[in-house]
């Protein structure tokens, strides 16, 4: 691909939303051409109303971009939104129904029926559920979800081991970044030397969206996978990644040997392979006693894989075991950029000549 393809973002000013622009600055399909926000940021320069929280240098480029309103039209056919949940749904409908592919990191589309919930590696079949949507709601565009950021890593992780053995029960308990709740966040005083072991709706979103993910499509949108999760989520004071602790355990008997075998050997199709942000491999396995760390092993495959350590037997279910993925790179802005660029490699976005 030599000209790049003009796309907008959605809610640019936020925390995912700065994610969002970092991660596409020098993507070598997609071009930042223009950043929308609220009203009280329309109008003035991206640069000026930004608080960039990113380790980069903003690229001066971007910085100069007048923030538009949150309204069609935008440059691009594909706009990726980071908008507040209380807002974004009219405005990511509005956008689909003029023509525009939104990939959204909201919660607002993620249990429809009509819209796939996608981790590309997971479910690319579901990517069928856009023509369905397109006809059944007369959009030229659509509406592409991915999941909650906990979700995207703990399926990844699970998904050669449900494949080969099937998953019937499932016992999480996450330990979160700060950096899930946004900017500013959790008040440092509810934070510095404490754990919360509360944050509002991401138990129920784990157990619904797990097994959308993991489901069948059939004829009226996806099958939900049958099996039961039970969640325990909890903010922590590390900055960025979400660190799990998980017991599983399948229909079919599975070993530690086993299950570490399937998660070294697991590759995405080759469909998936190809796109420039998929890591090879999408998970990685460090058996050292005290792996994974947020500090250590965050940023493996560009902050895109998925880290398992600690695979071992449960007394109580069949393995247990540890996971650490990027929350606000496979659990948001990364993984939807991924999404975006599945479309270009299908062939649903069309690429400039």
């Amino acid at each position: 691909m030599t000209a790049r393809i003009p796309v907008s973002i959605l809610g640019a000013t936020g925390t995912v939303g700065q994610k969002f622009v970092r991660l596409l600055a020098d993507h070598p399909w997609f071009e930042v051409a223009a950043v929308a926000a609220s009203a009280a940021s329309a109008g003035k320069r991206y640069g000026d109303v930004v608080r960039w929280r990113e380790p980069v240098v903003l690229p001066e480029r971007i910085a100069a971009l007048t923030v538009q309103p949150c309204a069609p039209p935008l440059p691009g056919p594909i706009a990726f939104s980071a908008l507040d949940a209380d807002a974004a749904g009219p405005i990511e409908q509005a956008f689909a129904a003029a023509g525009a592919h939104v990939v959204t990191n909201t919660r607002n589309h993620r249990m429809d029926p009509g819209v796939p919930l996608l981790i590309p590696e997971a479910n690319l079949d579901h990517l069928a559920l856009v023509d369905r949507q397109r006809d059944g709601r007369g959009w030229p565009g659509a509406i592409l979800a991915n999941p909650n950021c906990s979700t995207a890593a703990l399926v990844l992780a699970l998904l050669p081991l449900h494949r080969a053995w099937g998953l019937e029960k499932l016992f999480v308990s996450t330990m979160q970044a700060v950096s899930g709740a946004g900017y500013p966040g959790v008040a440092s005083l509810d934070i510095l030397g404490n754990i919360v072991p509360f944050i509002g709706g991401e138990e129920e979103k784990m157990e619904r969206e797990s097994r959308k993910i993991l489901g069948t499509l059939g004829p009226d949108g996806v099958i939900p996978a049958e099996f039961a999760v039970s969640a325990h989520t909890n903010r922590v004071a590390t900055v960025d990644g979400h660190l799990m602790t998980v017991s599983a355990g399948f229909r079919t008997r599975v070993t530690p040997e086993q299950a570490l075998a399937a998660l070294r050997d697991f590759r995405a199709s080759p469909r998936v392979v190809c796109l420039p942000s998929s890591p090879t491999p999408p998970v990685e396995v460090d058996m050292r006693a005290d792996r994974p760390q947020p500090r250590l092993d965050l940023e493996r495959g560009r902050g895109m894989a998925v880290t398992v350590g600690r695979v071992r037997p449960c007394p109580i279910l069949d393995l247990r075991l540890v996971l650490l993925g990027h929350n606000t790179i496979r659990g948001a802005a990364g993984q939807a950029v991924q999404i975006a660029e599945l479309l270009v490699a299908e062939g649903r976005v069309e690429r400039p000549a």
